[in-house]
């Protein structure tokens, strides 16, 4: 071999536009799915300090019957009260 002659490397330096097109598909569709996910989980977070929230306001709400009722069980679709056996109603003669 001469001294001046260069080695050729055939090695191929891009992928194909197909691939490319192909690679750049699914990263973006990774990050879109990512994005979603974080999205999600920031309303899943936002969603769990409402239901303690709710879970309180609930907690006084009872309190506050308990204290005017005693305790019963209210039905909530009708309003009417089931006194437990081992309560009894005011009654008046």
């Amino acid at each position: 071999m001469a001294k001046d002659e260069k080695i050729v490397d055939l090695k191929p330096t891009n992928v194909t536009e197909e691939e490319l097109k192909k690679l750049q598909e699914l990263v973006n569709a990774l990050n879109r799915t990512q994005i979603e996910i974080g999205s999600l989980e920031t309303r899943k977070h936002s969603l769990a300090h409402q239901v303690i929230a709710l879970q309180q306001n609930m907690k006084q709400l009872q309190d506050e019957l308990e204290k005017v009722y005693g305790k019963v069980d209210i039905n909530i679709v009708d309003g009417t009260l089931a006194y437990l056996k081992d309560e009894q109603a005011d009654k008046k003669d």
